[in-house]
């Protein structure tokens, strides 16, 4: 498969940026951080929903602004509370504005203020292909403007803000770590 070009290739080369300047937090975290670009180095096209081994993701934990709650999404497909996000898209300029362009269609929040690198990563598998394949998700935090209303998109059944320390089920193990990382930040 050839290299990506245009606006594909400037997305490519700023996963690949990100994925090495990334500090993990952790030994497991780092290891991800280099599976992640080992992926990109085998798949071209790995950022590309396409890619049926896996490919890379970009998501979102949105807090308010006291950093106390977070937003999440009823999926509609997978009828689970999940962190907003998702696919990236040859219009992007980066993953960070995947992500954000991701959490503000998805919440229906304007301005929504994105901390600019990822808090963390996962790896998960997901039904985009007849097989499976995987999620290599970089995951963000974004704050919410004071007094945000949010609006369900399609991709929802709803959405909803839930303490940070009390969320709903059913949820999950990704999502959990990712609010427990994003709530020890702040806006």
């Amino acid at each position: 498969m050839s290299r990506p070009d245009g606006a594909a290739g400037r997305l490519h080369a700023d996963a690949l940026r990100v994925l090495t300047a990334w500090e993990a937090p952790d030994a497991v975290q780092d290891e991800e951080r280099r599976e992640f670009l080992r992926h990109l180095a085998v798949h071209p096209d790995g950022l590309w929903r396409e890619c049926a081994p896996g490919h890379i993701t970009a998501s979102t934990a949105v807090l308010d602004g006291t950093g106390t709650r977070v937003l999440l999404t009823l999926h509609r497909k997978l009828k689970a509370w999940l962190q907003l996000g998702g696919h990236c898209e040859p219009g992007d300029a980066s993953l960070a504005a995947a992500a954000l362009r991701e959490a503000t269609e998805e919440s229906g929040i304007a301005g929504l203020r994105l901390r600019p690198e990822p808090i963390r990563l996962d790896r998960h598998a997901v039904p985009c292909h007849p097989g499976g394949s995987w999620h290599l998700d970089v995951q963000y935090v974004a704050f919410a403007p004071e007094n945000a209303r949010h609006a369900v998109s399609d991709e929802s059944d709803a959405l909803g803000w839930f303490p940070v320390d009390a969320l709903p089920e059913p949820s999950d193990d990704i999502v959990r770590r990712l609010v427990e990382r994003a709530a020890g930040l702040k806006g």
